[in-house]
């Protein structure tokens, strides 16, 4: 049963708080007293964490027909204890940061009842949870994403390594691992020591650098320096494998999403790659998001609010989705590369009057919106132009114009071109 007021606020009769741990939880079921009208009474129970005693757990709300269950996001301790209510309840699953109990009187049963009357009373809202595919999907791509990191700090390790022979190869070549990198190093590990057959060994653009990496390479390169070489080699080498298998698993998971991928690819700097994560961490489903600044906020792409007896101060952006903050990081630092773009002229905009950090996170933000429509019209991506904003008000381009030529001490004088006939 709901119960709406006068302003429209949901506030359920009978709701239930769940405090969870890793051994056990608390559950606060908070009812409508029957012997004092318009009070309430709490029956508070300790259930483990095994799935047997979160089977009873679900058998005990059921029993008392709560309406809404609250629990937190405590650590990743809520996961079966949330997939297995779902079923059968109305959860919802809070950001810990939103619900802090009274200092000083913090038990588990009193957060448990204090879950209870936030939820009662619909002081919360609950985080989204996809479905088991995504969820999936966000396992795989997160995981993809850890390897990623580490064999680049594999390589790191690699370039440390050669440093400690004097060898300045990644002076000269950007990547240590590619084709020139590659055969250069298997042929130190080999016992080649001959700078002059070593760069050689270059192929494509490095073989114009050849002169560069005969004196780079002239260096004491140990037997101990070919085993940490070939050590890290290998390492990365079965990072490699890991992430193709990741690779093809996701690639079955999104076969059925072509067409989202492909127009998330459209937009610049995301490729398929970030396509997916996109894909992963959304849901692809826009109709869980309002609007275009629904998905901004929650992916934590814009300014938040701080207001206080009619003053705004500043206010930071929130914490968001880390994973998709990431992915829009490189997309508009890509994005900004085209200098003839729209986001190339918005970031020099925002730039010349906030700096450059706000600046890109305001590309981010405008990157989040698009994603949106993108994801929500199923449509690709068009750029507007780097004539956008001149287009959209060209008096202020006029007087933009007007007094730069003034600050060099000349007069300008606008005419119409002529009309074609």
């Amino acid at each position: 049963m709901v119960r709406r007021d006068a302003d429209e606020e949901v506030i359920y009769l009978r709701a239930a708080g769940l405090d969870l741990g890793k051994r056990f939880l608390v559950a606060c079921v908070r009812t409508p007293s029957a012997d004092r009208p318009g009070r309430w009474s709490l029956e508070t129970e300790r259930f483990g964490t095994t799935p047997g005693d979160i089977r009873r757990l679900l058998t005990w709300l059921v029993e008392r027909q709560v309406e809404v269950v609250v629990l937190e996001a405590t650590s990743d301790y809520w996961r079966f204890v949330y997939y297995t209510l779902q079923e059968r309840l109305h959860l919802m699953l809070v950001n810990p940061a939103h619900l802090r109990g009274i200092r000083g009187r913090k038990t588990d049963p009193s957060d448990a009842a204090f879950l209870a009357r936030a939820g009662a009373s619909g002081m919360v809202l609950g985080s989204l949870v996809p479905d088991r595919r995504i969820r999936e999907l966000r396992d795989l791509t997160r995981r993809r994403t850890e390897l990623t990191v580490a064999r680049g700090q594999e390589i790191q390790r690699l370039e440390k390594e050669l440093e400690d022979t004097g060898m300045k190869l990644t002076s000269v070549i950007t990547n240590v691992v590619g084709t020139t990198g590659r055969a250069i190093i298997d042929a130190l590990i080999a016992g080649e020591r001959d700078p002059q057959v070593l760069a050689g060994l270059a192929v494509g653009r490095a073989r114009k650098k050849t002169l560069d990496l005969v004196a780079a390479l002239d260096g004491p390169f140990t037997d101990h320096h070919g085993w940490m070489c070939r050590h890290y080699l290998d390492q990365i080498e079965h990072l490699d494998r890991l992430v193709g298998q990741l690779d093809q698993r996701i690639a079955d998971l999104t076969a059925g999403h072509d067409d989202d991928i492909g127009n998330l690819d459209s937009l610049p700097g995301v490729g398929r790659r970030a396509a997916e994560v996109i894909l992963a961490e959304t849901g692809g489903d826009m109709t869980r998001f309002a609007t275009a600044g629904h998905l901004a906020s929650w992916i934590g792409v814009c300014p938040g609010m701080n207001e206080s007896a009619g003053v705004t101060m500043s206010g930071r952006t929130r914490s968001g989705n880390a994973n998709l903050k990431r992915i829009l990081g490189v997309a508009a630092l890509a994005a900004l590369r085209d200098r003839n773009s729209y986001y190339g002229v918005y970031y020099r905009r925002i730039a010349a009057r906030r700096g450059g950090k706000k600046a890109l996170v305001a590309v981010m933000h405008k990157l989040a919106i698009a994603i949106w429509h993108v994801l929500h019209d199923k449509t690709t991506f068009t750029d507007l132009g780097a004539d956008y904003f001149t287009k959209r008000d060209p008096e202020r381009a006029m007087k933009r114009m007007i007094r730069e030529a003034n600050s060099l001490g000349l007069t300008v004088r606008f005419d119409p071109l002529p009309q074609a006939s």
